[in-house]
């Protein structure tokens, strides 16, 4: 079973890139990060025709995330659990029906910025209700994954130019700490798990030509339960994407789970 997580920053504006990729990546399951589109006017035709079912959480003009899926999906839920009063369209989860069940959360963390202020406080709050329900999913010992765009960028050899980002939310001390606070109660990070090297991204600015000189942060993860872990067959990052025809700022990354 090979699940990614994408963030395609816009479903318009990623309207051919998107299902080239499908085409040429393969995958069973897909979630998706910035959508920008409410639950009626994602095209799913378009992905249904491709044989994937479609599910959204979708918000007008901001964030949004969705999972395609080429096999049954069981037990969607919308909306990260702990706070009735948020409206963010950030999370959505199903159980995906293979050989095995895998339960898939899909998550797009808040950037946090400017920081500090009420959206780096926003930022760390929804974190510690990330964390309560990663703990949740650990307790269920079975197969689940955590994936999506953090937001968060875990290590300096994560970014091209750690320095460049000391003050920004994304790589602050308090933010890198919340996310070990998740890894530490017991997931594994797929694409470390894989290849521990620097110079791994997966996100490159569209200014300053962040892409031709390589400036990229590796923000975009897949945390798995040990059950999930134990049956990884591989990992990666589809860098090339970034240098296709109207590439979002973010590439696919991917982890294969053995039947």
């Amino acid at each position: 079973m090979k699940i990614a997580t994408f963030n395609i920053n816009g479903i318009k504006a990623r309207i051919e890139a998107l299902p080239r990729w499908l085409a040429e990546a393969s995958p069973d399951v897909v979630v998706l990060q910035e959508i920008k589109s409410q639950d009626e006017a994602f095209p799913r035709a378009l992905f249904e025709d491709l044989g994937y079912r479609v599910e959204t959480h979708g918000q007008k003009g901001f964030n949004g995330v969705a999972i395609l899926s080429r096999l049954p999906l069981e037990d969607v839920a919308r909306g990260l659990p702990g706070d009735a009063s948020d409206e963010q369209a950030r999370w959505i989860e199903a159980t995906v029906i293979g050989a095995v069940a895998v339960r898939v959360c899909g998550l797009y963390l808040p950037n946090g910025n400017p920081a500090p202020g009420p959206k780096y406080d926003y930022k760390l709050a929804w974190m510690e209700r990330l964390k309560a329900r990663a703990a949740a999913l650990l307790a269920a010992e079975e197969p689940a994954l955590l994936a999506g765009d953090w937001n968060v960028i875990p290590q300096a050899e994560d970014a091209a130019k750690p320095e460049a980002w000391v003050a920004d939310a994304l790589f602050l001390p308090e933010s890198r700490a919340a996310l070990r606070r998740i890894a530490h109660l017991g997931f594994t990070d797929a694409i470390r798990a894989r290849d521990p090297r620097p110079g791994l991204y997966t996100f490159w600015d569209y200014q300053a030509a962040a892409w031709e000189k390589n400036n990229g942060i590796r923000i975009d993860h897949i945390l798995l339960t040990p059950q999930a872990a134990d049956r990884m067959t591989g990992a990666g990052i589809d860098k090339a994407v970034r240098g296709g025809d109207k590439p979002s700022d973010h590439v696919p990354v991917w982890v294969e789970l053995e039947a």
